[in-house]
């Protein structure tokens, strides 16, 4: 009987001792394999042990998934507790908000994130919008939403709105430019259709200055319309609607002449190296993108200037370049010229007839084949507007015959 109760003694002591053990440090071999009742009860353990071991198991593998998935998101996301302190943030949160997932676990989100909107957004308590927040020296515009979940917990979903608030600035620019633009040629026209209605009697030569001044008027309104509209098409499109072989040197010297003929002798217009290039594409939507580029030169480059205009090939592109002796844009001025509607110097874009969307209309019918627009300039020197092409698009089989190189 000592024996049995001595042994029975042990058994409930190893079975206590591995009970207050911390999950992380039990192990079935730590419990003995007993005899009769003791048998069945360490059997019984080792079975829930095992299934304990399982779900553990299972929960971390739910976890790294929820983990994984959460990195993948372009959302930022924090977890708060009930005293506002950061649990957990994924790592567009920290790139959001320049927080560090390990440092900063523990810490009041509000001594973290110092900004008076976000700070009287948490204190105020009503979430039911979300807060816009600028960061001017990373660019970088966040729309923040509160969720709370649980009694007294938070969730932070973050989003970067920043390129969605640059399209609807464009908009509004866009909107004010269209309305800008119109605006003047139809008060010029309106009011000299008052003047016609008003006076009894014109003379002839009056009459013939004014006719003409509202018929400049209204084809600058009607270039505008077109401009429009070709832009519309050219960004609503994908490929280019024809797939022609066209001749690049042919449609190259084409743009010399035109650019003489724009000029009328008040620039030098000379030729560069033109290659012979024949490439698969859109010829009218090519010769208007050209076409562009060559009155931009003309339109800016100041009388007695020199417009240079060439066709090469270099390596796996092809350049259509336009280099003109004007006055050259600002270097913080260029990545911004093709948008529509952006002037250097609006007064004086406005004087030389441009309708400002030439340039945009050059980019997309660039971009539609494959290629792209290179801007070159320096203050008081000039430019070089190079319109590139993918020498992809070369039809080898069109070559034979071609102009020779100039």
């Amino acid at each position: 009987m000592l024996v049995l109760i001595s042994l029975h003694v042990v058994y409930l002591k190893r079975a206590t001792e591995w009970f207050n053990r911390p999950p992380a440090d039990r192990t079935m071999d730590d419990l003995p394999t007993g005899f009769g009742a003791w048998r069945r009860v360490f059997t019984a353990l080792r079975q829930a042990e095992k299934r304990e071991e399982q779900q553990r198991e299972e929960l971390a593998k739910t976890l790294a998934r929820f983990t994984e998935a959460s990195s993948a998101l372009t959302d930022g996301i924090i977890l708060l507790d009930h005293a506002d302190k950061i649990e957990w943030c994924n790592p567009m949160a920290c790139q959001h908000f320049e927080l560090n997932a390990e440092r900063d676990r523990g810490f009041f989100i509000s001594n973290l994130l110092r900004r008076p909107a976000f700070t009287e957004y948490l204190l105020r308590g009503d979430f039911s919008k979300p807060l816009e927040m600028n960061d001017p020296a990373r660019s970088l515009t966040l729309s923040i939403q509160m969720l709370p979940f649980q009694e007294r917990r938070r969730i932070i979903v973050s989003r970067d709105i920043s390129q969605l608030m640059s399209i609807e600035r464009m908009r509004q620019d866009f909107i004010a430019n269209v309305s800008h633009e119109l605006r003047t040629p139809l008060t010029v026209v309106s009011g000299f259709l008052e003047h016609f209605i008003d006076s009894d009697t014109i003379d002839s030569g009056k009459r013939r200055t004014i006719e003409e001044l509202m018929l400049a008027q209204t084809m600058r309104m009607r270039r505008l319309i077109d401009d429009l509209l070709t832009l519309s098409k050219l960004e609503t499109q994908g490929e280019p609607p024809s797939d022609e072989v066209i001749d690049l040197a042919q449609l190259t010297r084409a743009m010399i002449d035109e650019a003489g003929a724009l000029s009328d002798g008040k620039h030098r217009i000379e030729t560069g190296n033109i290659e012979a290039i024949a490439i698969r594409g859109s010829p009218d939507e090519l010769r208007s993108a050209f076409s562009n580029l060559v009155s931009n030169a003309v339109r800016y480059t100041p009388i007695g200037g020199r417009i240079v205009i060439g066709l090469v090939r270099e390596g796996d592109v092809l350049r259509f370049s336009v280099q003109d002796s004007g006055l050259g844009i600002p270097a913080e001025h260029i990545p911004r010229v093709t948008e529509r509607f952006y002037r250097v110097d609006k007064s004086r874009s406005r004087e030389t007839g441009g309708t400002g969307l030439g340039l945009a209309i050059a980019k997309h019918i660039l971009v539609r084949h494959g290629g792209r627009l290179d801007i070159e300039s320096q203050v008081g020197k000039g430019s070089t507007f190079h319109a590139v092409l993918p020498a992809m698009r070369i039809d080898t089989r069109e070559q034979v015959g071609l102009s020779t190189p100039a």
